[in-house]
Parts: structure tokens; sequence; C-alpha cells
């Protein structure tokens, strides 16, 4: 793209950035339930642009040079992806589910599915590369200095090394031997042949049409291929000879522009800092006494309104920006009052609310579903978004002389009250209220257990004992999947459609990537400490575990009860090690804590072969630990299970905050799989007779971890040489798929049970049972009337 074509899409994108922000007054007005399905259309429709604007301001914020401009793109790039984290959290409390149904909302805005794909802003990873560089040094030095492991290796005597060796030769010369033998019978068969059919006899006539013929046939043979190779790449079946071409020079083109943004804004900071002093220099003493006169005006307006002289607005309100913000002094007064009054405010809205909150608990079963209401929480991005919107309208870049004029007229404004007043400084001073309880069930700190050690070696100690690993290189878009295309219509039939991996992969972008990756972002969206992920094995849990980490430059702890046996033994030891493991996640973060076999910490009975192990012993301090986590702590814990029926469900709740659900994959997920890990391998599927298709319809029931499986199976470096003289057919991998063991249908039937058993899924099943109940009973009445 061109310099123009970003500027053109950044003009655009501010035009829908307005139309969204014109859609958002309306959500915030109440919407009867019965009107639910209206209110989750324009949700979805909120949320599907959102998207897109994210996917724009990500490639704007990538590819733009002007560094002013990116200082706003990053603003509001930040902004946008919170708010869609906010619209997702709503999205979920409306639909009471983790996973939506949007095919009839895409179709009716005319977009595709590709418009659902979260994207996942690139300075995510650019931003971590120098730290990431610095940790593998860190780890690649402490593995160095560990003790190498020592193997015990095969001794062999010489007559048996001299046996070897002369066994290998032999072989190697029967091997030569018959494939010469085999060449002499190959020519011995075609002189055969040649006899027996007369070819020795033909006249020179004859010998000339006949090799015309194979030259004829040979040539039709790849004008056909050539033609079918056109045909397929026009109607977009196949990939153009030269996109890999074109994507690597505008791949080139992006690296260029990236390092034009360093020097850029290399020039900006040299650019301000010369501009600044040439300010000071030229026009400071006049802007000075500029400023300085039209603050002694405001103190005199305030004089004539109050009868008193104002305090002067403090650093962290803004000083004197606060006073030439087009305000009037009464207004002022009000905001500088506003700040010692909101903490009393404050405390009776959380009286109010507490009160609010027992009477609804109180009066839960006279309340009827025609009293509640739906409507869109308050949203903490959109004021941000809207100052981003209005600075790029204004892109006033003002470099002021403000906080020395400030000091200046604080000074004069203490002589004045002194002067005039004859009084001191004295603030605003909201009227105290009697018999006011501080708060209660304040959050505790952490007590540090390990005050006098340094980050260096509590890392060191986390490495060594095998807690703190390296993750695997895997990115999110790896995790291939299709999304559900009949959604809406089963959920218009009021069945419960299952997530696909499309929607799996969307929910770790959303929670996972997209809150770890910016502290701004976590700092402001919804809170979530936890995710634990419920599936099958071998449907990719502990890769999206590494793709999360991959996409944030996180760090990975492993606290699974497997390999915890035997460290930090006792009560202490337990303490001591949750400790450490939580005080280096913060420090490092982003931070990703993974427990395999989650179900284990939560056994409702405890096998007499896991005794030892004792999975339940980090129980209590993970919960603990995991309280103490508040905004901006990029730390989360992601959990993995295929057995959550072993748990006691109690307990998983308490731990893990969102319960996200991954079933066998579905037929648009198998074909898809199949297709891309087959390119992986560097077979071009459209240029084979192997039919995807049916290699889908037959995989039911299998994961992509045994896709994948079979699939390297097959493939081995002799069959890839043959695949010029031997086309692959589908038949070669059933051999494979049918010794490998599937996900029955009862087994994930098991699954669904538990899941439908927490209390998102209960909410949801009693919501389709309430529908359905008032479908029958309007229809009831229908009949009635006529």
């Amino acid at each position: 793209m061109s310099e123009g074509s970003y500027q053109r899409l950044w003009d655009s994108s501010h035009v829908t950035l307005q139309e969204l922000l014109d859609q958002e007054q309306p959500m915030l007005q109440p919407v009867p339930t019965r009107e639910w399905q209206s209110f989750q259309y324009r949700l979805s429709s909120l949320y599907l642009y959102y998207l897109g604007l994210l996917r724009g301001f990500d490639t704007l914020y990538d590819q733009m040079v002007q560094p002013q401009k990116r200082r706003l793109l990053r603003r509001l790039l930040d902004s946008v992806a919170g708010r869609v984290l906010e619209l997702k959290d709503e999205m979920v409390r409306v639909d009471m589910c983790e996973w939506h149904c949007l095919d009839h909302v895409l179709r009716d805005l005319g977009l595709t599915p590709a418009d659902l794909e979260v994207p996942i802003p690139k300075y995510f990873r650019q931003e971590q590369s120098s730290i990431l560089q610095e940790r593998e040094l860190m780890l690649a030095e402490i593995l160095s200095r560990m003790e190498p492991v020592s193997f015990q290796e095969a001794i062999m005597s010489r007559t048996e090394a001299i046996i070897l060796l002369q066994t290998a030769e032999r072989a190697r010369q029967g091997r030569l031997r018959a494939t010469f033998i085999r060449e002499i019978r190959r020519e011995e068969e075609r002189d055969r042949k040649m006899r027996e059919s007369g070819w020795h006899r033909l006249n020179p006539n004859q010998a000339a049409i006949t090799i015309q013929k194979v030259w004829k046939g040979y040539l039709q043979r790849k004008h056909t291929q050539y033609d079918r190779q056109t045909e397929m790449e026009f109607i977009g079946m196949i990939p153009l000879p030269g996109l890999v071409e074109h994507a690597s020079v505008a791949n080139l083109r992006q690296d260029v522009r990236r390092f034009r943004q360093i020097e850029k804004e290399e020039e900006f900071q040299l650019a301000i800092s010369k501009t600044h002093d040439a300010l000071r220099e030229t026009e400071g003493p006049d802007i000075k006494e500029k400023m300085k006169e039209q603050i002694r005006q405001w103190f005199i307006e305030c004089h004539a309104l109050t009868g008193r002289f104002p305090n002067y607005p403090d650093e962290s309100l803004g000083g004197s920006n606060q006073i030439f913000s087009d305000k009037t002094p009464e207004q002022v007064k009000m905001e500088l009052e506003n700040p010692v009054q909101e903490s009393t405010k404050k405390e009776d809205k959380n009286k109010e609310k507490e009160k609010e909150k027992k009477k609804a608990k109180e009066d839960k079963t006279k309340k009827s579903e025609a009293d509640t209401m739906l409507k869109a929480l308050p949203s903490k991005f959109i004021p941000l978004i809207n100052a981003g919107h209005e600075e790029y309208k204004t892109l006033d870049h003002m470099i002021t002389i403000a906080p020395e004029v400030d000091e200046l007229m604080r000074q004069e404004l203490k002589n004045l009250r002194l002067a005039v007043d004859r009084e001191e400084e004295r603030p605003f001073k909201a009227p105290k209220k009697k018999n006011v309880k501080k708060k209660a069930g304040k959050k505790k700190k952490e007590k540090d257990l390990t005050p006098n050690r340094s980050l260096a070696s509590l890392f060191e100690e986390l490495v060594v004992f095998g807690l703190l690993k390296k993750c695997k290189a895997v990115l999110l878009k790896d995790f291939v999947g299709d999304c559900l295309y009949l959604g809406s219509t089963l959920s218009l039939a009021h069945k419960l459609p299952m997530p696909s991996l499309f929607d799996v992969r969307q929910n770790m972008a959303l929670y996972g990537v997209l809150r770890l990756g910016s502290p701004d972002i976590h700092s402001m969206a919804p809170l979530i400490r936890s995710i634990l992920l419920v599936g099958p094995s071998g449907v990719g849990k502990k890769m999206l575990v590494n793709a999360v980490c991959t996409e944030t430059g996180a760090n990975l702890f492993d606290l699974s009860p497997a390999n915890l046996q035997g460290k930090y033994p006792g009560k202490a030891g337990v303490q001591m090690l949750v400790h450490i493991v939580f005080k280096v996640a913060r420090l490092l973060q982003p931070s990703v804590i993974w427990i395999g076999n989650a179900e284990k910490n939560f056994y409702k009975k405890v096998p007499k072969e896991e005794k030892e192990m004792d999975p339940k012993r980090i129980k209590k301090d993970l919960t603990k630990a995991l309280r103490l986590l508040n905004p901006g702590d990029r730390v989360m814990l992601i959990g993995t299970t295929n057995q959550p029926q072993l748990a006691e469900m109690k307990g998983l709740r308490r731990t893990y905050e969102r319960i996200l659900f991954m079933p066998r994959p579905d037929y648009a997920s198998r074909y898809v799989l199949w297709k891309h890990m087959l390119h992986m391998e560097k077979i071009q599927v459209t240029q084979t007779h192997l039919d995807i298709s049916a290699l889908a319809r037959v995989s039911d029931g299998y994961t992509p971890g045994h896709i994948l499986q079979a699939i390297r199976l097959v493939l081995t470096e002799r069959r890839l040489l043959q695949l010029s003289r031997r086309p692959l057919m589908a038949s070669e991998f059933l051999a494979h798929l049918a010794k490998l063991e599937p996900v029955y249908r009862e087994e994930e039937a098991s699954l669904k049970v538990w899941y439908f058993k927490i209390p998102l899924g209960m909410k949801k099943i009693e919501f389709n049972k309430d529908l359905e109940a008032e479908e029958t009973r309007l229809a009831k009445e229908k009949k009635k009337r006529k």
C-alpha cells in the first residue's frame, strides 16, 4: 500500500468510528427481556464493526510513519481493543454462552467469516522482541551451568563391531546386485515384447508416425494440464504462481516502513527539543505574560463570585490547563470541589448498592421476566475513544511552558490571599459525616517471603526446578478450524450448537492474548484472572497455551501436579512455591501459569496410585494468590483438563473464572485441518487426486492430533520422493487412522453434560426452556383465536 492508501484508510476509519460512537448511546437505554433478540443483534453488529475498526487501526499503527499520528493511533488501537473486550462480556451476559452464532449477522451486514477473526496487534511481539532475546540468553546461560545429565553409553567389543560392519556391507552389496539384475531382466522383457509386437520390422515411415504420435500425445497432455492450471487460478482455487513473490516483496516494503518509523521518531524527538528551545528563547517571555494576565483575571472573577480567592488547580488535575479549557470560574470551582467530595459520594453509593443487592436477593422469587430489563453497561473505553476522535479532528500539538507559569502564579495567589483576605491557603472541605465506618473487606497485601533475594536468583531457581519453561513457538493462527455456519438455524430450533475450533481460537484471542498483550488494555478491561480449557486429549489445549505465550511474549510457568512431585515439600514449601511463582510472574509480566490435568488439584477422591504425588496440596494457596491479582497485573492462570468429572465443581468454579469447552472438530473444521496440514507438508491438494471431502467425513471423531499423526506416518521421506510417479490417495491414510483410538460420542456427551452443569450452562438451558414454553403458550393462544 502507498502513503495515500494509508491516509484514505485513516480517514475512512474515523468516519466509521463516528458512526459507531453515534450508535453507542441508544445501547444504554433499557430494553424489555422479551426483545432480547433485537438487543443481541445490535450488540453483535457493534462487535463486528469494532473488530473491523481494530483491524484497520492495527494496520495503520504498524505501517504509518508520522510519529504524531502513531501516538494517537496507539491510544485509539488500545481503546478500540478494550471496547471489543467489553462488548464480548456483554454478549456473554446476554447470550448466557461463551460462543455466539453470528452467521445471520454476517449475512445481513454483507460480511464474510474472515471478518470474525480477532486481529492481534502486531506491536505485541515487536515491542517484546528485545526482552524476549534477553530472556532466552538468561535461560541458555542457566541451562548451560546446570550439570549435564550423564547417559550410559553402550560399550561394544571389537568382534561385535566387525560383525556389524560386515553385515551392513553385505546388505549394501546385495541391494546393488539386486538392482543390477532387475535392470537386466527389464531389458530382456523389453526386447521380448518388441520381438512379439514386430516393432523391429517397422519401416522408417511407420517409425516416424509412431514417434509423432507419442510426441503429440505428450504435447496435448501438457496443454491440457496448463489449461486446467490456468482455469483453477482464474476461479481462485489455487494460489497464483507469483503470489509468493508478491507477498515477499510486500513484506519487504513493510519492513522498510518500520525502519522509517524509527528514523522519523528520532527526527521528531530532535525537532521537538529544538522547537521547544527556540520558543523559550523567542516567544517564551511574551507567552508567560499573557498567561499570567489571563490567570490574574480568573482570580479576580472567582473572588467577585465567591468572595474568596480560589485554590490553584493541582498538577494531577492539569494545572493551568484546567483554567484555559473554555470554562467559567463557577465550573472550575465545581470541578475543584468534586475530587474532595467524590470519596464521600462513593461511600454512599456503595452502601446503597449493598442495600439494593440484599433487596434483590429477597425479591428474586417475586420478580417476573417482564420486569427485568436489558441494557449495555457503561463503558470505560468510550470516553478515551471520543477523546482520540476529537484529537483527530483538531490535531493541535502545542508546546507549552505552563509548568513554569503555574509555579509563579501559585506564589502570586498565595501573596494575594495574605494581602487581601489575610488568610493562608485552605482547601475546600466537604462536610464530615459522623459515624462513618471504614470499608470492610479490603484486600490484604501479600507478605514478601523472599525480601532479601534478587529476581535473578528466583528466576534461576524456577528454571532449575523445571517450573519456568521455554514455550514452543506457535502462532494462534496455526490453531486451524472453521466457524459454525448453521449456528443461528440451530438456535432458532432451540438446539444448543456446540462451539467450533474457530470459536475456541477467538475466545483465546479475546480472553488471553488481547488482555496480556497490552498493560493499558489489561488495566481497564473486565478482569479475567483464570481460564479452564475442557476437552478430549489431542484437541489442542496445550497448543493454545503455547500460542498465547508466543503472541504476547509471556513467560510460561508449569504448575502441573506431575511437575510438582517431590518439589518444595511440606506446607511451608507449598507457600514458598506459590509465592515465588507469582512474584516472578508479576515482575516479569506478561506471564502464563499453566496447570495440566487441572482436575487433579480438585479431586473428589485421590486415586491410590497418585497419593504420593499429593495433587491437592497446592489448591488453597493457589486460590489465595489468584485473588491478589489486580487490574494491571498481567498474569493469567490457564488450566487444561480432559476429565473434569473427577473434580469438585465448587473448587473449579472458584479458581477458574472462565470455562471454555473444546469439542471434537466438526466436518468444516476437519476439512480445513486436512487441507492446512497437507499444505504444511508441501502437498498441493489441487494438483493431486486426493479427495479431502472424503477424508473429512471418514475422520469423524478424530482430533487434530490424530489427523497430524496420520499425515506424518504416511508422508515419509520415501513417500514424498515417489509423489511425482505415484499420486497421493485418500486410502493411504485410512490404515493409520484405524490404528488410532478416536474420541467416542459417549466421551464427548459426558463432557457436554458436565459443562452444562456449570452456572453459565445451567442458565442457558433454563433460558431455552423458558423460550420454548413462551412459544408454545403463544401458539395455543393463536389457535384459540382462530
